[in-house]
């Protein structure tokens, strides 16, 4: 039930500069480390764990462990809705902006593209789970994705063998799966979909693995492909 003191609790959440600095930072759907986070706030890491437990448990944050890792990011797009309202309202002349924090691999080619276990991660795996959940292939990809009808004819149409991925599925195993990326700290398609988009994009030529590297390189049939079936538009591609 929404109570006055309810709201009270959150405005002084969010009210207090070192959880704002950490909120806005999370704005672009990235997930975070505290380490990182404090950073951002200019606090030490020790507070700021403080800080982002108080907004964990008012369900304003999630957490995903990764490995030794812990990530950070905003609950819901309910939260980022209500934060994007308080900038507006909050905006000025001559504010100044928030800090931003790189993260992942400094080598272009890795964050661009690289295998991540056996499916693909990075900028462009990104934003290709973007666009199928955008145009409807894949629903509900962060509350652990669902392959539609649309989105199964449409990844068999450029080649993705979609009833081997399904072949694949077992209990511990799905279809589909998000997977939080480390570079760009949003959302990769994994699952046995993940491993057979991989795989057909290696098989048909549009991708390659470099050598001595988890990188993935495009190669011109790629790109070609790429700006075709996903509007990913890409400067030049490698290894043709």
């Amino acid at each position: 039930m929404l109570t006055t003191t309810g709201i009270s609790e959150i405005a002084t959440l969010i009210g207090d500069p070192t959880r704002t600095a950490m909120l806005v930072a999370l704005m672009d759907g990235r997930a975070l480390t505290a380490s990182e986070l404090a950073g951002v706030a200019g606090v030490t890491p020790q507070t700021a764990s403080s800080h982002l437990g108080k907004l964990s448990e008012a369900g304003l944050l999630n957490v995903t462990q990764t490995g030794r890792h812990r990530y950070h990011r905003l609950a819901s797009a309910h939260v980022a809705t209500m934060l994007e309202a308080i900038m507006t309202v909050a905006a000025a002349p001559g504010n100044r902006p928030a800090r931003t924090v790189r993260t992942g691999p400094r080598d272009a080619a890795l964050r661009q593209a690289r295998s991540c276990y056996d499916h693909l991660a990075g900028e462009i795996a990104v934003t290709i789970a973007d666009r199928l959940a955008a145009s409807g292939h894949i629903a509900a990809l962060m509350d652990g994705g669902r392959l539609t009808a649309d989105g199964a004819a449409f990844l068999s149409s450029i080649g993705v063998d979609v009833d081997a991925a399904r072949a694949r599925i077992t209990p511990r195993r799905m279809l589909c799966r998000p997977c939080l990326d480390w570079s760009e700290r949003r959302m990769h398609l994994a699952g046995t979909i993940g491993t057979a988009m991989l795989a057909a994009f290696l098989q048909q030529g549009w991708m390659r693995a470099a050598d001595g590297s988890r990188a993935i390189l495009v190669t011109r049939t790629g790109v070609r492909a790429l700006q075709t079936h996903f509007g990913i538009v890409l400067d030049t591609g490698r290894g043709d």
